[in-house]
């Protein structure tokens, strides 16, 4: 009997300091991961790398702040470059894309609107020489770049609707072209919001 009773009491302490023990630990790690730990790398973040962390926002030549360099914007303005074909509409909290297999009716209707678009738009570019990347999503629906060739595609139009050379669009293009990473990685890419800031301070015709 006062061996049973013993190990009960022992079993009943044990039991209560390995809740202490539990509860502690919780405590602390919560204090370390969701309070300090965040704090201390978005105060680094924001001192090293301030523009990124805080979201790589762009600014108009006003100094109004009209998107981020990470997320595609749409532009519905033909006198602008445009970007890739987004089924979210460039929502970032919605980010994907439909996954439909080349033989899907679904993707076959978008692609054949999408054409049907930029035949009307740029008639003096035959559908032959329109470049993929700007009749397909992304991957996540969101991308801001397009290939150099996208771009210089869309320049008889805007040449025509901005009076300005095609030349002049072609050098602009270039200047904002960016390279692959580190020289190996990716493609060459232009940036379709930073591209249209700077063609915006050539003005309209």
């Amino acid at each position: 009997m006062k061996t049973t009773v013993t190990t009960a009491i022992g079993e009943e302490k044990w039991n209560g300091s390995l809740w202490g023990v539990a509860l502690r630990t919780s405590l602390v790690l919560i204090v370390l991961c969701g309070i300090a730990y965040p704090l201390v790398s978005t105060g680094l973040a924001q001192l090293i790398f301030p523009n990124q962390a805080s979201g790589s926002m762009l600014k108009d030549s006003t100094g109004k702040v009209v998107g981020s360099e990470l997320i595609g914007q749409s532009f519905t303005d033909p006198s602008f470059f445009q970007g890739r074909v987004s089924s979210i509409d460039y929502k970032a909290e919605g980010s994907g894309s439909n996954n439909y297999a080349p033989s899907n009716p679904e993707l076959l209707k978008r692609v054949q609107a999408s054409v049907a678009d930029w035949q009307k738009n740029n008639p003096d570019v035959p559908v032959s020489e329109l470049p993929v990347d700007l009749i397909t999503n992304s991957g996540s629906g969101l991308d801001p770049h397009i290939t150099p060739e996208s771009a210089k595609a869309q320049v008889p139009r805007i040449s025509k609707l901005r009076g300005v050379s095609a030349d002049e669009l072609d050098r602009l293009v270039e200047r904002n072209t960016e390279g692959r990473d580190l020289g190996v990685f990716g493609e060459k890419r232009v940036n379709v919001l930073k591209l249209n800031l700077v063609l915006s301070e050539l003005g309209k015709s």
